[in-house]
């Protein structure tokens, strides 16, 4: 029962902290190998492979990824990361995008981060990553690197393209 109490105490803390619109130190992102509950955390998956990749926190300029802090965009495909040329939603082209013409196996989704702020992608780009056989998912790039995480996790061939945070146009 104590713990419960201290899971319950703890709750507007988290509130408070989620509700906090810009990072202004590096954030860290949840784990996504831990279910909480109000009694316990519980470990569900024991080992991730080292050569995995993992997004373990953001700041308004880029990223933080199995422990080492990367400045800018990130292009991402399985386990292998690129620095990306995009610097906001208007760099995102088809040329900026075409290294998914040539590379196999095709991931089954595209995660676009879009940076701060959900943003829509421009339809051409939306025909040219169907075309490859990708379904294309475009959110905020904190939930995208999280969910580049989660679907990492479960060996899914996955793909994200990440703005950093701190871009909101």
């Amino acid at each position: 029962m104590a713990v419960r109490q201290k899971a319950v105490a703890t709750l507007p803390t988290l509130m408070r902290a989620l509700r906090k619109e810009s990072p202004s130190i590096p954030q860290r992102l949840p784990s996504l190998r831990r279910g909480f509950s109000l009694y316990d955390q519980v470990n569900l998956i024991d080992n991730i492979p080292e050569d995995q990749l993992r997004f373990q926190g953001y700041t308004d300029s880029g990223f933080t990824v199995n422990g080492v802090e990367y400045e800018g965009s990130l292009l991402c495909v399985g386990n292998l990361m690129l620095s990306w040329s995009p610097r906001k939603m208007s760099d995102i082209t088809i040329d900026s995008l075409s290294i998914f013409q040539a590379v196999r196996p095709i991931p089954e989704i595209l995660i676009v981060g879009t940076g701060r702020y959900i943003q829509p992608i421009d339809p051409e780009i939306r025909k040219f990553i169907r075309s490859t056989g990708m379904k294309l998912e475009a959110i905020d790039s904190r939930n995208a690197s999280s969910t580049y995480n989660i679907l990492n996790e479960e060996g899914r061939i996955v793909a994200a393209a990440l703005l950093p945070y701190g871009v909101d146009s």
